[in-house]
């Protein structure tokens, strides 16, 4: 039974290391976009999804550091505020640029 608790405990971790990335690249991303970007697509604001991300990424470190449990309701629920922002915020957010004070023309920047 041993070895597959051990097996089980390196899935876990692993899962939780990749979590966690996943919710530093959602935080950064956010941290780049321009905050008027957030209202004009109809989405909360920047400062609240920097909280939102901010915290996440707290669980997600707790997490893939092995401090909570990875099936813990915290590190899941910080999956899924970095999900929902990757998945319905951000292309949103693309229409808008990155902040980056670059200009996109239709073949790249300009």
């Amino acid at each position: 039974m041993g070895l597959v608790n051990g097996g089980l405990a390196l899935v876990f971790a692993g899962l939780a290391i990749i979590a966690f990335v996943l919710e530093v690249w959602a935080l950064v991303d956010a941290a780049r976009r321009p905050a008027d970007a957030f209202p004009a697509a109809n989405k909360q604001t920047k400062r609240l999804w920097l909280i939102i991300l901010g915290v996440a990424t707290f669980f997600g470190m707790l997490a893939a550091l092995g401090q909570v449990t990875t099936l813990g309701i915290f590190a899941i629920a910080a999956f899924v505020a970095a999900v929902i922002y990757l998945a319905d915020v951000r292309p949103a957010l693309k229409e808008y640029g990155s902040g980056d004070g670059r200009r996109m023309g239709p073949y790249g920047p300009w």
